[in-house]
């Protein structure tokens, strides 16, 4: 399949925004917010913007009571759980490590699918993960890898993210989307997770009312910005195929670090750089050629 200059720009422009949704997810936790207030409020934002493009298709959702099920299983795998340990992880990590990190979602993902049978062995897939593994030791083990040692004991945090969402990516490739579109399963999704966030949030007491400063805005930005760019992805991935829509990936951490180095005046280590490069042309490696998606 042969993909245009407007495919090409919208990929482009897709993992730029991802990227600079790293750094503005910085900002945001640089106030000191607990994490479950973070989250609701960003859920709160992706709602308001997902119901609008929804209202806007004059399509409506399409719940059922079945879709239950889907909602709270993806809530806690790609929303609830990855997003506390991103805004734990970041208030304490480089904005660029958690773009580099976030490559790692193809890593993980393969050897679970593999292990479910939903895939096939392949040496070129195995060499791409034990590159992969080699790219995160190359951050973990050198001591002046990172800025201060003493943020290594938040890295596995960190990875609990991708870990996630490989498994996210591996659920809902087994079951679908349950019938209903990309946008109506995401705001449905948004919807259950803002529920149990805001439980959780006023159980602890993390509560709090978002102002006019800087982090706010950036949180608000950044929450924006995500459910747009999910929608143009849904979209580009329709058009495309998902192995060309997935490379967006690549930009998404050359791009999250170069914002990081732009906006947050991060300056990585030739060692954070190497990693970068090693764990990028793991996950080249491990991706399935077009016209072998796995199931």
């Amino acid at each position: 399949m042969t993909h245009g200059w407007k495919e090409r720009g919208l990929l482009l422009a897709l993992g730029a925004g991802w990227g600079m949704t790293q750094p503005l997810g910085k900002i945001a936790a640089s106030t000191g917010h607990p994490a479950f207030g973070l989250i609701f409020w960003q859920l709160v934002t992706c709602i308001l913007v997902l119901g609008a493009l929804t209202l806007a298709r004059g399509r409506g959702t399409g719940w059922r009571r079945e879709h239950l099920t889907f909602f709270v299983v993806v809530a806690l795998l790609g929303t609830v759980i990855p997003n506390f340990t991103f805004y734990t992880s970041i208030a304490r990590l480089p904005s660029g490590i958690m773009s580099i990190i976030i490559s790692t979602i193809p890593l993980i993902a393969f050897p679970i699918n593999l292990a479910l049978g939903l895939d096939r062995f392949d040496t070129r897939r195995m060499l791409g993960l034990a590159l992969g593994l080699t790219g995160v030791l190359m951050i973990a083990l050198p001591r002046s890898s990172l800025p201060d040692p003493a943020m290594l004991a938040f890295l596995p945090l960190a990875m609990i993210g991708p870990l996630c969402y490989a498994l996210e990516n591996t659920y809902v490739a087994r079951s679908g989307l349950s019938g209903l579109d990309a946008i109506s399963a995401m705001l449905g999704v948004s919807c259950v997770a803002a529920v149990l966030v805001g439980a959780m949030m006023l159980a602890t007491g993390q509560a709090y009312l978002p102002g006019l400063t800087i982090p706010d805005a950036a949180l608000a930005g950044s929450s924006a910005l995500h459910a747009l760019l999910y929608a143009t992805f849904v979209w580009l991935a329709a058009r495309t195929g998902a192995v060309f829509a997935s490379q967006s990936a690549y930009v998404t951490t050359v791009s999250g670090v170069t914002f990081a180095m732009i906006l947050l005046d991060e300056r990585p280590s030739p060692w954070i750089w190497a990693a970068m490069a090693v764990l990028l042309g793991g996950t080249a490696l491990v991706k399935p050629r077009e016209g072998k998606i796995s199931a």
